[in-house]
């Protein structure tokens, strides 16, 4: 089950998706909680700057009871009438008693205590929370105390309060409080799981639906062999990733198909490039001893027939060694610094002889030194076979021209012939291997043009490795010319 991709992306999309979700619900609950606690705080310190102001209002109160004796000048009688027990001014402690009393909050209580733990007075009625709250450090602005069934929230502030210390408290429940944040944790243990459930069957089908043309290429790709190179996988959407998937595919395919059908064109003509002078040698050497009495000369023909076969035999199959180390990788060229000039005057030399039979002349028009990095029998074969092409398929008393047109980094020698000129249908062609321009030529000798078609394509393929080019430059009735481009 894990080792499908469909099953990976959706785990690996529920797993971010369930961090992101975890993490906004935990952010979300910690900001209401806060403002939560900061609202109570805010109307806790709130009330308790009003019971403050108000006695203060009562300590003024007092104070003006107090002074008013002096500033009213009345009788001896008055006065003692006004110092009698029953109309003397309130202490301060009886008016804390008063205001507190009169003090209807809902859910608030209150509480002064004088010189750190003696009540003065409170609204509170429950000993524990009474307790906690006569015990509370002076230092402590707000803090939260347990009472007999929940927890309350107190802020506590200093009084002075005609030239005595006091202590305000005020209490106020955060049962309220609590169930909301116990509401709101219930729904997000609720949405976060749906939420999560249905993303994991969105992501699983869109998962699926997005894979859906990967596993199609997959089943398309299984059926494709050797026999079918020819088929391509589906491209839906050429311009999204799975859709380039299927163009790089089929590009490889493509070029698997033309690489087999190379492959296969190159057996098949291999084949029957051996078969030919393999068929003479074997006719030939029966006929040698079909009869019993043959004369020398009879034997020498039967014999210069079959020699001049194994010398082709020997050709074909060294040129296909040759292709086939080049297809391989095998065949590493050794470059070292050579001279052009000397390896061209080299294959002049070499074909003299096959031109003076054929009467074609051969002019060598180079500068005396030509220095490049190469590989000299590979170069010398390159050009064996240029010149051997242009000395066959000359015509009688033609003439076979090297030219010299090198300039900047690359050195071009030219090779020209007075031959026939290539049919145009088969100029783009004539660097494929097997492929002869004249095909109503058979493979026989009579004509001495017994080539099998792999002369100019190792060429080319020696020309590709040094970095430069081989071409067909024009192919007339004036004859063809042929250039190869080398760097220097």
């Amino acid at each position: 089950m894990l080792n499908s991709m469909r099953t990976r992306l959706t785990l690996w999309y529920l797993g971010v998706l369930a961090l992101i979700i975890i993490a906004f619900a935990a952010v979300i609950y910690l900001l209401v909680a806060r403002n939560l606690g900061q609202t109570l705080d805010n109307n806790l310190a709130e009330i308790g700057r009003s019971v403050e102001a108000d006695l203060r209002k009562e300590e003024a109160d007092i104070a003006a009871e107090r002074l008013l004796p002096l500033l009213v000048e009345e009788d001896e009688d008055e006065k003692k009438s006004a110092q009698a027990p029953d109309e003397a001014p309130l202490s301060i402690e009886q008016a804390i008693a008063e205001e507190l009393e009169d003090l209807r909050l809902r859910d608030y209580g209150f509480v002064i205590f004088e010189q750190g733990t003696n009540e003065v007075a409170s609204t509170v009625a429950e000993a524990k929370l009474q307790n906690g709250l006569k015990n509370l450090p002076p230092e402590i602005s707000f803090a939260d105390l347990p009472g007999e069934n929940e927890i309350f929230r107190v802020h506590q502030m200093a009084l002075r309060l005609d030239e005595k210390p006091f202590r305000l408290l005020i209490t106020r429940s955060v049962g309220e409080q609590t169930e909301f944040l116990a509401g709101l944790r219930r729904i997000f243990f609720v949405t976060v799981p749906i939420a999560l459930l249905l993303a994991g069957l969105g992501g699983y089908f869109l998962a699926r639906r997005s894979l859906a043309p990967v596993a199609s290429m997959s089943n398309q790709a299984e059926k494709i062999g050797s026999a079918n190179l020819n088929e391509r996988l589906p491209v839906k959407n050429e311009r999204d990733e799975i859709g380039n998937l299927a163009k790089v595919f089929n590009a490889l395919l493509s070029r698997l198909e033309r690489s087999f059908d190379q492959q296969k064109q190159f057996m098949a003509d291999a084949s029957h490039e051996l078969r030919t002078p393999l068929a003479i040698v074997r006719g030939e050497s029966e006929v040698a001893i079909s009869k019993e009495d043959r004369s020398a000369a009879e034997y020498r023909e039967s014999l210069s027939i079959v020699h001049d076969e194994s010398v082709r035999l020997t050709k074909i199959v060294e040129d296909l060694f040759i292709l086939a180390r080049a297809d391989s990788g095998q065949l590493k060229p050794q470059f070292a610094k050579v001279y052009l000039d000397e390896i061209l005057v080299e294959c002049v030399h070499v074909l003299g002889t096959l031109a003076k039979k054929r009467n074609v002349k051969i002019a060598l028009l180079v500068p005396a030194e030509m220095p490049l990095i190469g590989d000299e029998t590979l170069l010398h074969r390159l050009f064996l076979n240029l010149l051997d092409n242009a000395i066959k398929y000359n015509r009688e008393g033609g003439t076979v021209t090297i030219t010299d047109q090198s300039e900047g980094k690359y050195s071009r020698v030219t090779i020209t012939n007075t031959g026939e000129a290539i049919p145009v249908e088969d100029q783009a062609k004539i660097f494929d291997r097997f492929y002869r321009t004249d095909k109503s030529r058979s493979r026989d000798n009579t004509d001495g043009k017994n080539g099998v078609g792999l002369g100019l394509s190792i060429a080319f393929w020696i020309a590709e490795v040094h970095q430069g080019s081989l071409a067909l430059l024009k192919s007339d009735s004036d004859g063809s010319v042929f250039q190869v481009e080398l760097p220097r």
